[in-house]
């Protein structure tokens, strides 16, 4: 594949996820817990769920959005497989972003339609199906579109800054979706109509179609001199290479107990303020807003410190932040609503440090991990290492908006969503603790010292 070496274009080009990533905010954090009507305040109800009832049934839908989370990350594996080893005449990844990018948008309309308007069985298996269904194309969209990150890139500093683009771009669709949205909703839009409204956003997809220079896969690929030989792997070859980088599976490990309570926080957010009583709008746009100056900030500590510091800084921020937040929770009724929401724009700055952070990481790592296997060896893993970090986060996530939160928010269960932030604290705190033991290749990485970068290659080449 054509490197990009332009800076202008790296910076389009990592744009080009932004509206994809909207949808699925869109479905994970509003139109799945639009589907029932607790946790939410009274006179929320009717604009943020799909009827003034929920439709689907809670234990069985708990269950399913699992599976689904589960389902999400366990076909990565042959997705990536698939992607890798595609062969064409117009090269894998363009193809590959088609065959995702068309089914996963007919699965957002469809989700937005109800088959009925009860709590019932079949409401629940159809969006079940649904939710699964645009999970899984979503998951081939964009670990395609990851993969090529150690592929388009022709230095480790462009992997990075490519990362650094794609999690700014990752704010700006949070700021869209935890600031705008709300605000859409507030003014009476109910949240379907806002869902459709933000779709036109999709086809930023459509820029690597124009920026994507591949040669043919169908047939034997040049190899430049001075370059190992790119080595096409089965996929249980793949997933064995990705498995036997012990280094990687701590990580994430690490990540997926992050994973956890972030995932928590985003899904719950709008039935976390709603029940304070406080200005959604207000407090959300305060959580993300300062997010690109405080992924600046966050870069520097990493080139002074390393990675490892940098994201136990991040993980402490963010419990603090949590605290703010349960403080106002529990606080509803006793203080007056002007003084809730001045103390929780003050808990979601303290949020903001940690929100384009973590998602930066989660980019970087893998890329420049599978940018060096590639390199050294010539595996063409990238596609698989996403893929595992998408098994492992899929499991979480599942877990935490699939399971913990419909317990917080069910009657029959723990119908208390003010827990919300102590759970978060809870997953920070497990996530700091196996940050100790990070090794020096991950704890170190982009700390911009000669003396850090020796210890690195001391380290690989043990």
């Amino acid at each position: 594949m054509k490197k990009i070496t332009s800076r202008k274009k790296l910076l389009l080009y990592g744009c080009s996820g932004m509206g994809v990533n909207m949808m699925n905010l869109i479905v994970g954090s509003y139109l799945c817990s639009a589907l029932i009507t607790g946790g939410f305040a009274p006179e929320d109800i009717g604009r943020w769920t799909y009827t003034d009832k929920s439709l689907v049934v809670a234990t069985l839908w708990a269950s399913l959005a699992f599976v689904a989370r589960v389902l999400d990350g366990v076909i990565d594996l042959p997705f990536a497989s698939f992607t890798d080893r595609l062969k064409t005449r117009w090269g894998r990844r363009r193809p590959s972003l088609v065959i995702g990018f068309v089914p996963m948008v007919i699965a957002y309309l469809l989700f937005l339609i109800p088959l009925n308007q009860g709590e019932t069985v079949l409401n629940t298996v159809w969006f079940g199906v649904l939710l699964m269904v645009f999970y899984a194309f979503y998951t081939l969209t964009m670990l395609t579109f990851y993969a090529t990150f150690s592929e388009v890139t022709e230095t480790e500093g462009d992997v990075v800054f490519l990362s650094n683009v794609k999690s700014v771009c990752d704010v700006v669709y949070f700021i869209l979706g935890y600031a705008l949205v709300p605000a859409f909703v507030s003014m009476g839009v109910n949240i379907r109509y806002v869902a459709l409204i933000f779709l036109p956003l999709s086809l930023f997809m459509l820029i690597p179609m124009f920026l994507l220079k591949e040669e043919p896969t169908n047939k034997p690929a040049p190899v430049r001199e001075g370059e190992v030989a790119e080595k096409p792997l089965t996929l249980w070859r793949a997933i064995a290479v990705s498995l036997k980088n012990k280094n990687f599976i701590y990580w994430m490990t690490t990540a997926a107990v992050m994973n956890f309570g972030l995932q928590l926080f985003l899904g719950g957010i709008n039935e976390l303020f709603s029940s304070a009583g406080l200005n959604m709008t207000v407090v959300m746009a305060s959580s993300f807003v300062p997010v690109p100056f405080t992924i600046i900030l966050y870069n520097k500590i990493v080139s002074k410190k390393g990675l490892g510091f940098g994201y136990r800084y991040i993980l402490t921020i963010f419990s603090v932040g949590m605290l703010v937040m349960y403080f106002c929770n529990i606080s509803a009724g006793t203080l007056s609503k002007g003084v809730l929401t001045a103390i929780a724009v003050c808990g979601g700055i303290l949020v903001s440090f940690s929100i384009g952070a973590f998602f930066s990481v989660t980019y970087t790592v893998p890329s420049h991990l599978a940018k060096r296997e590639r390199e050294e060896k010539g595996h063409s893993v990238a596609s698989m290492y996403f893929a595992v970090q998408g098994l492992f986060e899929g499991v979480s996530a599942g877990l935490a908006t699939g399971v913990m939160l419909t317990a917080l928010k069910s009657e029959d269960m723990i119908d208390d969503i003010s827990y919300l932030p102590l759970i978060v604290i809870a997953s920070c705190l497990a996530a700091f603790l196996m940050s100790l033991a990070f090794p020096k290749v991950i704890s170190l990485m982009g700390k911009e010292t000669p003396k850090a970068q020796d210890k690195v290659t001391a380290t690989e080449n043990t």
